[in-house]
């Protein structure tokens, strides 16, 4: 049995439970899913400044999730937040749904869309395409212009900018497969998917079936070069329990 830890970086319960339910409805029979977020740190992930702290709780539950034995580690935040820190903590394989979604979108298409929350993102996004290089695969970003919390009020709104923007996409950019840029609209990928007819990418999913073929390969994290564990020293103040 795999045990995969699905980690959403802010502390929104209500998202969590959205990631969650997203994971397990992929996840293979014999795989359990974990879903986790810090009791402390920021609400929402909008910007660099929320990145960098949530890069800490993500390594607080990676430690926890060693503890505990998983095979495996998901970071379901589309920014990707302390996502090398936490392979270098991590013995098994850690995957950042922005990165697997990517890679999932060049599998069955030559050119995609990404759709995210507010325009302040994009640039994150931008600078996720080069790093990952994946920027002359990408067609086109666009925003619905919402924060992230807007997915979980209950309203429906945000929803159906993300459907109208997702329309948009595959109208207007000449791309073979869409990408949706936030753990908290996980959940609307297999519905968008029917509709549009063309592949509606979540990085929850992507990440989770990832990680589960890792598992069987029987590959985690190299330690071998720059991912090796985090070289021991005394860590202080704040930081005490990360040791």
């Amino acid at each position: 049995m795999s045990l995969i830890q699905v980690i959403n970086p802010n502390t929104s319960l209500a998202m969590t439970e959205t990631i969650g339910a997203a994971a397990r409805a992929v996840a293979a029979p014999g795989t359990e899913i974990i879903a986790v977020s810090p009791s402390h740190g920021v609400p929402s992930i909008e910007g660099h400044f929320d990145e960098a702290i949530a890069a800490i709780g993500v390594l607080e539950q990676v430690r926890r999730g060693r503890e505990q034995g998983v095979s495996g580690h998901v970071i379901a935040c589309f920014g990707d937040p302390g996502l090398l820190a936490a392979r270098e903590l991590a013995s098994g394989p850690v995957i950042g749904i922005a990165e697997a979604a990517m890679h999932t979108a060049t599998l069955v298409a030559t050119r995609f869309s990404i759709v995210t929350t507010l325009p302040r993102t994009l640039v994150i996004a931008r600078h996720l395409l080069q790093q990952y290089g994946f920027t002359h695969h990408c067609a086109a970003l666009h925003a619905i212009d919402l924060p992230v919390l807007a997915l979980e009020d209950g309203s429906g709104v945000a929803q159906e900018k993300v459907r109208q923007r997702c329309l948009q996409a595959k109208q207007q950019d000449g791309s073979g497969a869409i990408v949706l840029g936030c753990g908290g609209m996980a959940t609307l990928a297999r519905e968008l998917t029917q509709e549009l007819g063309m592949p509606v990418i979540d990085g929850v999913s992507a990440a989770v079936k990832m990680v589960e073929s890792l598992v069987a390969l029987g590959f985690g994290t190299s330690k071998h070069g720059d991912l090796a564990l985090p070289i021991a020293k005394p860590l202080s103040g704040a930081f005490q329990h990360l040791n």
